[in-house]
């Protein structure tokens, strides 16, 4: 990488940590779809490296006092059954064929889009708390869309958003979730032999953006009313599943 794009990469993972930190989820989002469409790096590259800084990023969200915070009862439920379900997530992504595996993708994208209309048009969210079954249902999907394509993000955000919760707490609860799926996924990697090359330098001068930005995002908020972050959550979680569907559709096209 060159000097440009190294500056590039490390303003996205800015960008992305700064939109992270404010409302719980869309590092991945940003970075992978800025990535695509600059054409940075090679996607298994980016994957892996977005994987590391969502931990960080993560960390220095909880060491900053957001484990305070986060939803103990719901975030148990949601770990104890998305990290069984990643595995078998990851174990499929080996055998699945490129064409059964766009389709996956363009289903999934095609539901997240709808859910997050649906969301978009009540967004005070549901009067009582979900059950107990609904957030180990969503868990489940959560992992195994981790394992498959590295993204788990939509199903939490759809769960989690629509629960009587304050806006703190479902941002804590996702970011932990989040970065206890990224490490066990690049653990995954790590022991199948196929993790991919990297740049040490973006990752460098990626790692103390990232820290900035987070601790930017903390220190200094915008004022937004909580619908409005609401709403601003949905877009972006329309927006991944976009980018889910769309690159399939486009290598089915072709």
């Amino acid at each position: 990488m060159g000097l440009g794009s190294l500056a590039a990469f490390a303003g996205f993972a800015a960008i992305a940590a700064y939109v992270q930190t404010l409302t719980g989820f869309a590092f991945g989002l940003i970075m992978m779809g800025a990535i695509a469409l600059v054409g940075l790096l090679p996607l298994p590259d980016a994957a892996a490296m977005v994987g590391m800084l969502t931990l960080v990023n993560a960390a220095q969200m909880l060491i900053q006092g957001g484990w305070r915070e986060v939803a103990r009862r719901e975030l148990r439920m949601i770990l104890v059954a998305s990290l069984p379900s990643l595995f078998v997530g990851y174990v499929l992504l080996e055998w699945l064929a490129d064409t059964r595996a766009d389709l996956l993708k363009i289903g999934l994208g095609l539901v997240i889009m709808l859910s997050s209309l649906q969301l978009a048009v009540r967004p005070a969210g549901l009067a009582k708390p979900s059950s107990n079954a609904s957030f180990v249902g969503f868990g489940v999907i959560s992992g195994l869309m981790s394992g498959l394509f590295a993204t788990s993000g939509p199903p939490l955000v759809y769960l989690l958003f629509r629960q009587p919760l304050p806006h703190v707490r479902i941002r804590e609860t996702l970011v932990t979730a989040f970065g206890a799926a990224q490490a066990v996924r690049l653990g995954t990697v790590v022991a199948s032999g196929n993790l991919p090359a990297m740049s040490p330098m973006a990752l460098v001068l990626a790692v103390p953006a990232v820290m900035l930005a987070t601790y930017a995002a903390r220190r200094w908020p915008p004022s937004l009313s909580q619908r409005t972050m609401r709403r601003s959550v949905f877009v972006l979680l329309f927006l991944s599943g976009l980018s889910l569907a769309l690159p399939a559709i486009m290598h089915l096209a072709v």
